[in-house]
């Protein structure tokens, strides 16, 4: 009889989408697929991002964790106190109700959770915070968005577009500075929403060096409750950093599932 352990099961939340023009579907991003299966050694399974058909209770019976990808959708402004503007669009209105609520199910019952991108955004506002629907519009703030050639279209090179692009300063002796040995890390940067107000549980963990938060974690959270502005999920079978976030993540979800 085999004494191989089982793998712990990630969740991972689709986002709606239209595939030709008709076909109503949910979809995940393949890299974040791999980064679970290869780097943080667990089995990917997505879920929708819709809770009229994934129901949370259900869900965290099946999972060991949850993964909360990037989107091109924003977080829709009513959940944080402001108006939709169509220049802020798209929006993926079930995604918020289905992320939201579980987030909030994941702390307070320990279940890892790791929020990228959409995601980090999702886990601050889960907790009361804001967001800036476009952090390079305050003064000061760089242009985080991905790059973009002269014509307006988005730069053909996936290597120039995940290129790291600024820095994070990270709290000394903090989650992130003590699990990657480190005080200043690099990363790629791709988002034009941005955390505004931090959330009353979100602690702050790394800033760039123009003073967008760039990292966090919900403070006093029984578990693993981790979040980042960048794509760590784009690479973390060869960056140093994102792999050590996705093996503390796997570490956590193994943790999880023995228990």
């Amino acid at each position: 009889m085999s004494s191989t352990k089982k793998k712990p099961v990630v969740g991972v939340i689709g986002n709606s989408g239209v595939v030709n023009d008709r076909h109503n579907v949910q979809l995940v991003g393949q890299r974040n697929m791999r980064a679970v299966a290869e780097v943080a050694g667990a089995l990917p399974l997505m879920f929708a991002g819709t809770p009229d058909i994934t129901d949370i209770e259900a869900l965290l019976g099946a999972v060991d964790g949850i993964l909360l990808t990037g989107a091109r959708a924003n977080v829709h402004p009513t959940r944080f106190g402001l108006e939709p503007h169509p220049a802020h669009e798209p929006y993926d209105q079930d995604r918020d109700a289905m992320a939201l609520g579980l987030i909030e199910a994941c702390v307070e019952r320990g279940v890892p959770i790791f929020g990228i991108c959409r995601g980090f955004q999702e886990m601050n506002v889960a907790f009361g915070g804001s967001l800036h629907p476009e952090i390079r519009e305050i003064p000061g703030r760089m242009n985080h968005r991905m790059p973009r050639l002269e014509n307006g279209e988005v730069h053909p090179d996936p290597t120039v577009v995940f290129a790291d692009r600024h820095e994070v300063r990270l709290v000394p002796e903090g989650y992130f500075a003590t699990l990657l040995g480190c005080d200043c890390i690099r990363v790629n940067s791709l988002h034009g929403q941005g955390i505004l107000d931090p959330g009353k549980r979100v602690a702050i963990e790394g800033v760039a060096e123009d003073g967008t938060i760039e990292a966090i974690c919900i403070a006093d959270a029984p578990g693993f409750a981790v979040g980042v502005q960048w794509h760590a999920e784009y690479d973390p079978q060869t960056n140093p950093i994102n792999r050590k976030l996705f093996q503390a993540f796997g570490a956590a979800l193994r943790e999880r599932a023995e228990s």
